[in-house]
């Protein structure tokens, strides 16, 4: 039989509640009694109940996990993966749990991810980005309850963001090429209307006018961060009447899928055409040929989502957006033996 509060209680010879305040460390408890709870709860191996215990503390150390949008990355994703590794590892020593939310079928059931989250007595939220954002995310981070956003603008009471710093990781890739004597040069986003697309899209295009480079719209395409949706763009860059010297893709995956288009026309890598990537994924060191990219720093924007979240969680309300540093890293698929650059 599975002893309750009451029983330790009695064992002690206290009250329930004193038991209680034991347990959730309230100051105040003689330590005699204390030690006389305590030994009582390790003779007899009892394990306090965490809905209790949740109620009593006001806190569940449980951390919500959303990948939030319609078209969402899913922690398959490589970089994200790698990203949310560094934020459990980190928010685990801050004494959290997580725990994950599914989107599937979300939009046809009205669900919302406030009342799941309230329903839970989360603490705080991380939210991973994703493409066409549901309204519940909104809802959710104008809400009481803190949130995090990795690559997600969050503008909410208790909410903040870290995110590579996207326009200089772009106008990074172009003042590369510029240096290497690359004139033409195309570019494939995600999404139109994602924000890590707007503004690497922002970098890509201001650096061509900064050095007075012609900008094709034919050389401008679009996918969803993934291999097929790189192919099929860089299929359109390759119809256009004349095709650019180099293309610089938003992700590695889009990267490899337009790798696939090119070579597929009969063309070389870097001969015909040069081409970057952006996460710098395990792939890209195994790739033929090695696949130029922009190395975003995984481990400092999970262990700083950790550690905001953590402080929003306990009060600090006025934490600023964190934009996170990049390196470019040349190899043979821009012509370049392998070099790194920071942004």
């Amino acid at each position: 039989m599975s002893l309750t509060i009451k029983d330790i209680a009695k064992m002690a010879g206290v009250s329930p509640a004193t038991v209680s305040k034991t347990i959730n460390n309230y100051h105040g408890i003689n330590e005699g009694t204390k030690k006389k709870i305590l030994d009582v709860i390790k003779e007899t191996g009892y394990q306090p109940n965490f809905s209790a215990k949740s109620l009593a503390t006001k806190k569940s150390n449980l951390i919500g996990l959303i990948y939030a949008g319609k078209v969402n990355v899913e922690f398959t994703h490589p970089f994200f993966n790698e990203v949310v590794t560094a934020f459990k590892k980190n928010i685990g020593l801050l004494g959290y749990d997580i725990l994950m939310f599914s989107n599937e079928n979300f939009s046809q059931d009205n669900g919302s991810y406030l009342a799941r989250c309230k329903h839970f007595h989360v603490d705080g939220c991380l939210i991973i980005t994703g493409e066409e954002i549901e309204d519940s995310i909104h809802d959710l981070v104008n809400s009481e309850i803190p949130c995090m956003g990795i690559d997600l603008v969050l503008d909410g009471p208790h909410s903040s963001y870290v995110m590579t710093d996207n326009i200089n990781l772009a106008a990074k890739v172009i003042q590369h090429l510029y240096l290497n004597s690359v004139r033409t040069i195309g570019f494939i986003g995600g999404q139109p209307n994602s924000e890590v697309t707007k503004l690497r899209g922002r970098g890509y295009l201001q650096a061509m006018n900064q050095f007075g480079l012609e900008i094709k719209e034919e050389w401008m395409q679009y996918g969803d961060y993934h291999e097929d949706s790189g192919y099929a763009a860089m299929k359109k860059i390759l119809k256009a009447p004349e095709r650019p010297e180099a293309v610089f893709a938003a992700s590695d995956l889009m990267a490899f899928g337009a790798l696939r288009a090119i070579k597929e026309a009969g063309l070389k890598v870097p001969e015909d055409i040069r081409l970057v990537g952006c996460d710098d994924i395990d792939a890209c060191r195994y790739s033929s040929p090695l696949l130029s990219t922009v190395r975003q720093d995984k481990e400092r924007l999970g262990k700083l989502a950790a550690y905001m979240l953590n402080d929003l969680i306990n009060g600090q309300s006025k934490l600023k957006p964190v934009f996170i540093d990049s390196e470019l890293i040349a190899r043979e698929s821009c012509g370049n033996a392998i070099s790194k650059s920071k942004v």
